[in-house]
């Protein structure tokens, strides 16, 4: 049986980069978490942070030094959360939202990390989670 358990982010500072998603996410950081690791909790799955020595940013999309991960995160309003983002520290690279507000935005944390903002046509927002249609139909 194999359970994801931990999701690690390499980073310069394991505590600010855990503030700032943690503001992106709305979940706080885990306590106990320093500067040697530092988590937020996604039920069974912790988003963790560990600090690593002459930390190099990934360059996305450059080749010379990849993106390591990225984070999808499906919003129901992209221009609001990018507001949010944005006055966190985020940095916008790429926008692919056409004009029926559907698609993607890609977005650098504080430390270089990529991530998306997703915005998927048909998917509806409930308070038990998301319901996405169905890709077969």
């Amino acid at each position: 049986m194999l359970r994801l358990t931990d999701f690690i982010i390499d980073c310069p500072d394991t505590m600010k980069l855990a503030a700032f998603y943690a503001e992106v996410t709305g979940r706080p950081v885990r306590e106990g978490s320093d500067e040697n690791w530092a988590g937020i909790k996604f039920g069974e799955i912790e988003l963790a942070f560990t600090p690593v020595e002459d930390y190099r940013a990934p360059q996305w999309p450059d080749g010379e030094h990849p993106k390591q991960f990225h984070l999808d995160f499906e919003v129901d309003d992209i221009e609001a959360e990018q507001s949010r983002v944005l006055a966190l520290g985020a940095t916008l690279k790429r926008d692919e939202v056409g004009p029926n507000g559907y698609g993607f935005r890609v977005y650098t944390d504080p430390v270089g990390h990529p991530f998306c903002l997703c915005r998927n046509e048909g998917v509806v927002w409930t308070d038990q989670g998301l319901i996405w249609p169905n890709k077969a139909e």
